[in-house]
């Protein structure tokens, strides 16, 4: 026969909820940057194309320090 029990269980502290990460600042947590394109000999500036943020590698979020 099982024995009875007196006591009684105390409660699990609850976890916290999650922190969201800091979006990456220089791309604004996009984790694109515009990026200047240049042609010819004197390297003059035509327009701009998207780029990989150098920073968070895309990601987006801020890396950790």
């Amino acid at each position: 026969m099982a024995t009875k029990r007196t006591t009684t269980k105390t409660p699990k502290n609850p976890t916290p909820d999650p922190v969201e990460p800091a979006p990456c600042q220089p791309c604004g947590g996009t984790g694109n940057v515009a990026i200047t394109v240049r042609v010819g000999r004197k390297r003059r500036p035509v327009g701009q194309q998207d780029g990989l943020c150098l920073n968070c590698l895309g990601e987006g979020t801020a890396p950790a320090a």
